[in-house]
């Protein structure tokens, strides 16, 4: 089954797999395999090294590879003669995607996507890079000289490259995650303050020069780091970010949502990719800051957000397609670009020319992709007040509808369950303290698809959904982020059958990945299939570690649940990677504000009354009108306290009123007497915070 490229219609194997990513190589002239034993038995047979080519379907370099490289007759004839050629979707198999981008990093030093790894048939790599051109240039060696040299080397040095690749292999796995002395806690967290500090861009906010992340992971810190210490600076760092995000183009400022990454200094000029986490992650850190601050800007940036991902990347089944593409008509940021005559064109002379000096629109053509004037972004020139908000929504309007009629960048969509579950967290959080309905109702229909969709008979649960097909083992990522999610949720509608699966997929992390040797919790269950490395990902990179999720959701559900189970799992895993995470603490922000908020604990609260009751619903409402990072609460019902007695033992002694309702502020499993009074709450709920009420 032998491919030879589209033009010949023929295909090769992964014309049968689900994969967006697999699909789109399916008419290579490349011979791929999709990862699985028929391919390593082959090239055991066959006594060739296997070519192993990591990517996802939206990546741009990918696609440039592929266009150089993997639909040219020439590479593809080399490659089929000296390897047997694989392909993973690093967004459906981040086990293996972590496993080798780890040895990618150790052995260059670098990462990213396309990975390039030449390893030999029973999985051990001796050669590691990202993006491989075609010929050789700028200092790169080019597919072309680096084929011939391995199939060489190969043939002569098999037995010393076959022993140099077991060599790494074992120096990784002698490295292992928690292997010092754990660090002090309090100055762990002050270190990743001062870490974030230096990193700092004052001018322009955000972490390094270019490119320039979001990272909304960080962002969070810095907010909590301020709700629970007052820390000024902290607050400013995050927002002054927030907002340069907002008015850069890295945000779309015509559709809506979120570019993944900066290019500049000022974010003005964006890699265009569209990724599901990036939306869930920053929805979060504006509704947090809305929350920490009152200010209004930040709630219609999480709704922007948000209203981007229910109208362009939710499934009619309710769940979220993965991502939207960088390119369209083969240019990367095509369908995002404008110039200023165009816009004056559909939106009138005046308008036009006050959209284009908001915006920073020159005169250009939209064939010049990388033209930053043709990038809408918000100079700072434009006068304020009067009606110029209005007439720049209205223009903004006219150009979404134009846009619409444009060829759309390719959309991802297959279904993973973490980052589903990540979303479902910023619906969740919005849903409550923006106080929007549908939100939770975009939540939970996310949460039906989930465990309708995305579970084995048994109930074990599986990570990816793509043409009706359901596969591949959840691994911790999506245990972790479940777990949160329905953690979030329950604190948002108070479903207990939301806790009560919290609960059942917290005990499958317990039983299924932990490490009760070293501590922490593995990548892929126990019963996993067996990679050359298992993992431990800790790293919070584009998006939080699985480590750092599942230490977060345990923190919490043990905060709900009264769980001294789930709180020890997490402090030993908080215990065991502090030493590594100590080095550069920022690199682990999700998981320094678990311990953040361990530190600097809050209240958490009961509320015993029946849904829907005024003196009940005033409390609730009393509890979310304050910045308490970390606290959480429960709703004790009539419907509900038989079943939150056992999943919260420590509120079975707390009486549902006959009339009305009642809160009681608790600490661990010790709850205070209650009060009734949404005042006398507040209070009690600024003195539990450090301040008065």
């Amino acid at each position: 089954m032998s491919g030879a490229g589209s033009k010949g219609g023929t295909t090769n194997r992964l014309i049968h797999e689900k994969s967006p990513y697999l699909l789109q190589h399916a008419h290579n002239p490349v011979d791929w395999y999709p990862w699985g034993e028929e391919a390593f038995e082959r090239a055991r047979r066959e006594n060739k090294p296997i070519f192993l080519s990591i990517g996802y379907s939206t990546c741009h370099w990918c696609h440039v590879m592929a266009r150089e490289s993997f639909e040219d007759p020439e590479v593809a004839a080399l490659i089929n003669r000296t390897f047997v050629p694989v392909k993973v979707d690093r967004e459906e198999r981040p086990d293996i995607d972590a496993v080798y981008m780890r040895i990618c990093l150790a052995l260059t030093g670098s990462g990213g996507w396309p990975l390039t790894i030449i390893m030999t048939p029973d999985h051990h790599p001796f050669f590691a890079a990202t993006y491989v051109p075609k010929r050789s240039g700028f200092g790169m060696k080019g597919l072309l000289q680096v084929i011939p040299e391995v199939g060489d080397l190969w043939a002569s040095q098999k037995e010393e490259l076959t022993a140099t690749a077991r060599d790494i292999t074992n120096r990784l796995r002698s490295v292992s995650a928690g292997g010092g002395a754990p660090a002090d806690e309090e100055v762990l967290i002050r270190r990743t303050l001062s870490e974030m500090e230096r990193r700092y861009d004052p001018e322009y906010g955000g972490f390094d020069r270019t490119p320039k992340f979001p990272s909304p992971h960080m962002l969070l810190f810095l907010l909590r780091y301020h709700g629970l210490t007052g820390d000024a600076g902290a607050l400013e760092m995050a927002e002054q970010t927030l907002r340069r995000i907002r008015t850069g183009g890295i945000f779309d400022q015509v559709g809506y949502g979120v570019h993944r990454y900066a290019t500049d200094r000022e974010w003005r000029t964006p890699h265009f990719e569209k990724m599901l986490y990036d939306q869930a992650l920053l929805a979060c850190a504006y509704t947090e800051a809305h929350a920490a601050t009152g200010d209004h800007l930040y709630r219609r940036c999480a709704e922007e957000i948000i209203e981007y991902v229910l109208r362009d990347l939710a499934s009619p089944d309710g769940a979220f397609y993965t991502a939207e593409d960088a390119e369209s008509e083969g240019i990367e940021g095509r369908f995002y670009l404008w110039d200023a005559d165009e816009v004056r064109t559909i939106a009138g002379t005046e308008e036009g020319d006050l959209y284009a000096m908001a915006y920073s629109l020159s005169g250009g053509g939209r064939d010049e992709p990388r033209a930053g004037a043709n990038i809408p972004f918000r100079s700072g020139t434009t006068p304020e007040g009067g009606d110029i908000a209005e007439r720049l929504e209205a223009t903004r309007q006219k150009l979404f509808s134009v846009r619409e009629n444009r060829v759309r960048p390719h959309r991802d969509e297959k279904v993973l369950l973490d980052w589903n579950a990540l979303m479902v967290v910023a619906l969740a959080r919005a849903a409550r303290i923006f106080s929007k309905d549908e939100y939770s109702e975009a939540a939970n229909r996310a949460v039906r698809f989930i465990l309708s969709s995305l579970r084995h008979g048994d109930g074990r649960l599986l990570h990816r959904y793509a043409d009706g097909e359901a596969a591949i083992n959840g691994m911790l990522a999506d245990h972790a982020a479940l777990v949160w999610a329905l953690a979030e949720l329950y604190q948002t509608d108070f479903n207990p059958d939301h806790l009560q699966n919290a609960v059942r997929y917290a005990d499958e992390i317990l039983e299924r990945f932990a490490d009760p040797q070293g501590g922490g919790f593995y990548t892929v269950a126990a019963d996993g299939e067996e990679l050359i490395l298992r993992e431990k990902d800790l790293y919070d990179g584009a998006m939080p570690s699985a480590n750092s999720v599942a230490v977060h959701a345990l923190l919490i559900l043990a905060r709900l649940t009264g769980s001294v189970r789930y709180r020890q799992a997490a402090h030993e895993a908080l215990r065991v990677f502090s030493d590594e995470a100590g080095e550069h603490p920022s690199a682990y922000a999700w998981l320094m504000t678990a311990l953040l908020e361990e530190r600097h604990p809050t209240c958490d609260l009961v509320v015993a009354g029946r849904s829907g009751d005024r003196v009940t619903e005033d409390l609730i409402a009393a509890f979310r009108s304050l910045y308490l990072p970390g606290a959480t609460v429960l709703l004790k019902s009539p419907e509900s306290a038989g079943r939150l007695d056992t999943l919260a033992p420590h509120t079975a002694a707390i009486e549902v009123p006959a009339k009305g309702g009642s809160a009681c502020l608790c600490h661990g499993s010790a709850c205070e007497l209650p009060v009734s009074d949404p005042a006398d709450l507040l209070r009690l709920l600024g003195q539990c915070a450090g301040r008065e009420s």
